[in-house]
């Protein structure tokens, strides 16, 4: 194998797969020469795995449905699962969607570029895979300025759904998605961590009120402002979801994943031998109630922020899941609305 170079090429090896090109955008020419690269790649139909704010993304030209086709196999998704299409300005948006209602323009206006996505009737131009067949489209347009400027670049929409297995902990750094879906795809580009952490609010305008379907750090009270009515929760039922993250055990580590709270360590200890497994094996993740660390297989102490907090835990289950740990953990939130959409995602990944 050749030697790790500058951009961070990795080669391929006779009778080994090959191995994505990892590209860094730390500097202006390198940021650049990614942005070009990624764009040569997705115009020729090709799947790639770039950053966003919320994770990193599988994108893919959102109106070549082969393209589309490819990040379904790559991640094993459910063929009824959506794909959030990206974008980089309102105009591009409406393309995407057959109808763009008033009250669109006014959370565009308050969120984008943003970690929200509105979910509106399907436009022709987008092919039927990458809203699973359903008759409506989620589109958002990301605040990150490397995948806003890929999309410039190209001039299509990319259809990008969390660069992850299917069911899986969703990247929040380049280095989770190689270790995931390195063999499978052509290039990484490495933004950095993610700054919001988790995936996007989404929220559906094609029923009157608005209804939440996913929540996300773009906060209901926040909507509830903009919209003036607001439905909240979407079950997981029917043929076709209309949004990702509707499935009901999603975002899950490889260990077994619980969130309890407990009084003192006593009970913790307890209700992990309760489980039959050596506490050796136990990571702890808190954020007020902290144990010792000892006998632990590991105790990391999160914020008690909500935004803090969303952007480390994806990284801490990732890491938790490295250590080898058998149980993770999660101290359980507290249940007021802004921690709503990290107890959404900590449920289900917790579900078994």
């Amino acid at each position: 194998m050749r030697p790790l170079c500058g951009t961070g090429i990795l080669a391929s090896v006779s009778g080994l797969k090959q191995r994505a090109e990892i590209l860094a955008t730390d500097t202006p020419p390198l940021f650049q020469a990614a942005v070009q690269r990624a764009a040569a790649l997705l115009r020729a139909g090709q799947v790639v795995a770039l950053p966003t704010e919320t994770v990193y993304g599988l994108a893919a030209n959102a109106l070549d449905a082969r393209a589309v086709e490819r990040i379904y196999q790559i991640k094993g998704r459910p063929a009824r699962n959506p794909i959030i299409v990206h974008v980089a300005s309102i105009a591009m948006a409406q393309q995407c969607v057959a109808d763009w209602p008033a009250v669109a323009s006014k959370l565009a206006r308050a969120f984008w570029p943003g970690p929200l996505t509105l979910v509106l009737p399907r436009a022709r131009l987008l092919p039927p895979v990458v809203t699973a067949g359903g008759p409506t489209a989620g589109v958002r347009w990301p605040s990150h300025p490397f995948i806003q400027a890929v999309i410039r670049e190209c001039g299509f929409p990319l259809a990008a759904p969390s660069a992850n297995p299917s069911n899986r902990l969703p990247p929040t750094r380049a280095e989770h998605v190689r270790k995931n879906l390195g063999d499978q795809i052509s290039l990484i580009v490495d933004g950095g961590p993610s700054q919001v952490g988790i995936e996007s609010a989404v929220l559906d305008l094609s029923t009157c009120p608005p209804r939440l379907l996913r929540p996300g750090m773009v906060h209901e009270e926040a909507l509830l402002a903009v919209t003036g009515r607001l439905a909240l929760g979407a079950g997981e039922g029917g043929e076709v979801l209309q949004s990702p993250g509707q499935l009901r055990q999603h975002y899950a580590p490889r260990a077994k994943l619980v969130v309890w709270q407990w009084q003192d360590e006593q009970e913790l200890k307890a209700r992990i031998a309760n489980c039959q497994l050596p506490i050796a094996s136990c990571h702890i993740l808190a954020h007020h109630g902290i144990p010792s660390a000892q006998g632990f297989g590991g105790v990391s102490v999160l914020p008690h922020a909500p935004p803090a907090f969303a952007r480390v835990i994806y990284a801490e289950l990732h890491r938790c899941d490295e250590a080898g740990a058998e149980l993770i953990v999660v101290e359980a939130l507290p249940p007021t609305g802004e921690w709503r959409a990290l107890a959404d995602r900590l449920k289900r990944a917790a579900a078994a």
